[in-house]
């Protein structure tokens, strides 16, 4: 079994992230750490006027995520599991597509201080999928906040997320192409689970049976 202490699941929004971070905890009966996006009162205005709102936004998202990450460090890595459904990276994703040059400025000040302080995942999963596919998603689950999200605006995040991986090489990084994959199928879960009992080296690709295709 590899050892597998801490992994963060990745992706755009409704790339089935939570779903499957919240599977694999079971799993390894470990602890879950999810994103408190409804948490953020800033979100709802920011979908009604981006330029207006992004600074308040992503500098609140970007203390909630340190806040709960950074917390990490007071449990034994070691002996027990951590699922999170985010990587703290995430945060300057967004913050380069949403912030002004002189906002983008003053928020890199403040996060290159803070990422100082948070533990790194031994996996990183990166749940591709295309933004039809995102925008379905997003609608069937109706969100009210999520209701102005474009899909030009997903295009946009799909390809930063693209260009962030492709560089990416702080953990070991196994990228699911989930367009066609249900995570709530148990049977989807089973073959994951056995797939992360084997190592990840590196930058992996990782492409589930398609008899499990929905």
């Amino acid at each position: 079994m590899a050892s597998l202490n801490y992994i963060a699941v990745e992706g755009v929004i409704g790339a089935g992230k939570t779903t499957l971070a919240t599977a694999l905890a079971e799993r390894y009966a470990g602890r879950l750490v999810l994103e408190r996006f409804d948490e953020n009162p800033f979100l709802a205005d920011f979908y009604k006027n981006p330029a207006q709102n992004a600074f308040s936004t992503q500098i609140f998202f970007l203390l909630e995520r340190y806040r709960q990450l950074s917390r990490l460090h007071a449990f034994d890595l070691f002996h027990e599991t951590i699922v999170a459904d985010y990587i703290f990276e995430k945060d300057s994703i967004f913050a380069n597509i949403n912030l002004s040059e002189p906002e983008l400025r003053l928020y890199c000040e403040i996060e290159q201080y803070l990422h100082r302080e948070i533990p790194q995942p031994n996996l990183v999963i990166y749940l591709k999928a295309s933004p039809p596919t995102l925008m379905r998603r997003i609608r069937k689950r109706g969100r009210p906040y999520e209701k102005r999200i474009t899909e030009k605006y997903i295009e946009t995040l799909v390809a930063a997320y693209e260009h962030f991986f492709f560089q990416y090489d702080e953990s070991a990084l196994l990228v699911i192409n989930s367009d066609r994959l249900d995570l709530e199928n148990p049977a989807v879960i089973d073959e994951l689970f056995s797939r992360l009992a084997e190592p990840v080296r590196g930058a992996e690709f990782y492409n589930p049976d398609e008899t499990l295709w929905g």
